[in-house]
């Protein structure tokens, strides 16, 4: 029996149906178990109107979930309308992103969300052809914060919006963990008058109870859902970073993967880490070049945070000034000994001032200089002026302490920014 073109375009279609069912099926089974109970505002952040956008960040700040809960949030269940796919399904091992835009497309699609993008071959090639070919199609990707949309076989970077998203802020936190809501506020607010909003936070929790929590298990969402593994999920973490997408976003060499680790372990017992490059490259066996580029390349991971002394005179290939680990979790996660309260204090501030501010450090007087404006000096409760008296810009971010005294305000404060 002849089998007819026709009858042949019909088996195609019918199979090209079927496989946007299996794609449809799986996205409804995935919203079905994702929970709204809390969003975070990061939601809000966002130009979900941009024809293109990319949320970049490292893995277990939740991602995943936000794209998710935009989906329920904004279309009705069952849509057609809409379609997330994870990238390193095994549905791709044999399919291409241009053949599912291309019946997504057909089938009177609007929006397609691609996760983990940077775990499919050739994918800024493919999305930009798709974005050229059917401009009418919104496209949102995720990926990991060392993805870079001027990199790869096509450049992204003039027609997709770029997002970094963070871990949990201590306010997120104590939301999330704690079920204490609280507002958020700008750095300015608070330097100009911390009072009411000081007293809006005490009147709702002692802070100071839940904050050296947040320190340990607080950034990372996931410790929700398995407090008991949270360690050894983000060491999990800090080796995918390292062996997977530094090796295939920054082609580094996989034979310098153990002394990336190395690296990273070294500055973790010594951060903040006053710069010695000669010194640390002859400590884990790297040329002086390549330990400048790992550390950039651990900044971009969300591994590091590399801090300078003017940010305008910044060139490749120059040393920072300082080193801290990203997060404080990161610090306790990866310590073999009793971590440094001071260190711990300093991490804090780096890690939620990097979020929408300008962070520099400062070899003059206080810790950091912040948006070229403020100056800031952090420590304990017993903290004096000594250090800065002679900046009227300046101020101390004190920890164990709960109200504010003229220009020395509580640390945990600066949790509330995001």
């Amino acid at each position: 029996m002849l089998i007819t073109t026709s009858r042949i375009k019909q088996i195609v279609q019918s199979k090209s149906i079927e496989n946007m069912e299996i794609l449809f099926e799986r996205q409804e089974a995935l919203l079905r178990s994702t929970k709204m109970d809390i969003v975070r505002g990061y939601m809000e952040h966002i130009n979900w109107e941009a024809p293109m956008l990319c949320i970049r960040g490292a893995k277990g700040v939740g991602k995943t979930t936000l794209l998710k809960q935009f989906v329920k949030l904004h279309f009705e269940p069952g849509s057609s309308e809409v379609l997330y796919c994870s990238l390193d399904w095994t549905y791709f091992a044999t399919r291409t992103l241009l053949d599912v835009s291309q019946r997504f497309h057909q089938h009177g699609g609007r929006l397609l969300i691609l996760d983990e993008v940077h775990k499919y071959a050739n994918w800024s090639r493919e999305v930009k052809e798709i974005s050229e070919t059917y401009p009418d199609l919104q496209i949102i990707l995720s990926g990991s914060s060392a993805l870079r949309l001027i990199d790869g076989d096509a450049d992204l970077s003039r027609r997709c919006v770029g997002y970094d998203m963070p871990g949990l802020s201590f306010r997120e936190y104590l939301q999330f963990y704690k079920g204490i809501v609280l507002p958020q506020s700008s750095l300015e607010e608070l330097l100009n008058d911390p009072h009411p909003f000081v007293a809006q936070v005490n009147e709702a929790c002692r802070p100071l109870l839940h904050f050296h929590e947040y320190l340990k298990v607080g950034y990372y969402p996931y410790y929700l859902t398995n407090p008991i593994d949270y360690y050894t999920l983000i060491d999990q973490t800090i080796s995918h970073a390292i062996e997977v997408e530094l090796p295939q976003l920054r082609h580094v060499d996989p034979a310098n993967c153990r002394k990336l680790k190395a690296l990273l372990s070294v500055l973790s017992q010594q951060v903040p880490f006053e710069v010695d490059i000669a010194k640390l490259a002859n400590t884990i066996g790297l040329q002086r070049n390549t330990v400048v580029e790992y550390l950039s390349h651990l900044k971009d991971a969300k591994l590091l945070a590399l801090l300078y002394s003017d940010l305008n005179s910044v060139k490749k290939m120059q040393k920072p000034d300082k080193i801290y680990l990203d997060n404080p979790n990161l610090m306790y996660a990866l310590a073999t000994t009793s971590v440094n309260k001071g260190t711990i204090r300093e991490c804090f501030a780096v890690s939620q001032l990097a979020y929408g501010h300008t962070v520099e450090y400062s070899k003059k007087a206080g810790d950091f200089r912040i948006d070229g404006r403020w100056t800031i000096e952090i420590g304990g409760a017993d903290k004096t002026y000594d250090q800065i008296a002679d900046d009227p810009e300046s101020f101390i971010f004190a920890d164990d302490i709960e109200s504010a005294h003229g220009h020395k305000l509580p640390l945990w404060l600066l949790g509330c920014l995001y």
